[in-house]
């Protein structure tokens, strides 16, 4: 097996488009430490800096969110 990777979230969307055209929130937040898979994801340069732009549903736990002070999560 693989061993997942380590990265820190720069940024969110708004949440997945319901039927009824509402959205569902997201549970990571800009500043959230996470794990994910090695083939998770597609790479983007921009700016001369590479960025792993996925889907929440890639995201395989938060080991320490920022935006609620610190600690260790499960998602």
């Amino acid at each position: 097996k693989e061993k997942p990777q380590q990265g820190k979230v720069v940024a969110v969307g708004a949440g997945k488009v319901k039927d009824d055209g509402g959205r569902i929130p997201l549970d990571v937040k800009s500043g959230d430490l996470i794990l994910f898979g090695k083939y998770s994801g597609q790479e983007i340069k921009l700016e001369g800096e590479e960025f792993l732009i996925m889907r929440e549903d890639e995201v395989l736990a938060v080991i320490d969110s920022s935006a609620a002070g610190g600690g260790k999560s499960k998602k």
